[in-house]
């Protein structure tokens, strides 16, 4: 059985330590990102202070080989070759008077 941690996530806007919470307990980060604006707009506690905290405290998360963010099988795959056809280029026409400009 694996144990749940605390991490911050690799799903970062700052530092991923929002959305690493919000794994944890298993609800949407945007969700939290938004309840910690209010907190910070309303000035309840010291909501960023608290974050610096957290940022400090909580280890990375082990870091997957993500290609830049990209994973699907055209961005990992090592052959090069695009996944389908290219589209062929359509015709123009030199019929129009848009060559004037």
């Amino acid at each position: 059985m694996k144990t749940k941690r605390l991490t911050k996530s690799n799903n970062v806007v700052i530092t991923g330590t929002l959305s690493g919470i919000a794994e944890y307990f298993g609800i949407d980060p945007t969700i939290l990102r938004l309840i910690f604006v209010l907190l910070c707009i309303f000035g309840v506690g010291s909501p960023i202070l608290l974050y610096i905290v957290l940022a400090i405290i909580i280890p990375r998360a082990p870091r997957k080989n993500d290609y830049y963010g990209h994973n699907n099988s055209y961005y990992t795959s090592n052959s090069g070759a695009a996944t389908r056809p290219r589209k062929e280029a359509d015709k123009i026409d030199d019929d129009d008077e848009w060559g004037d400009f």
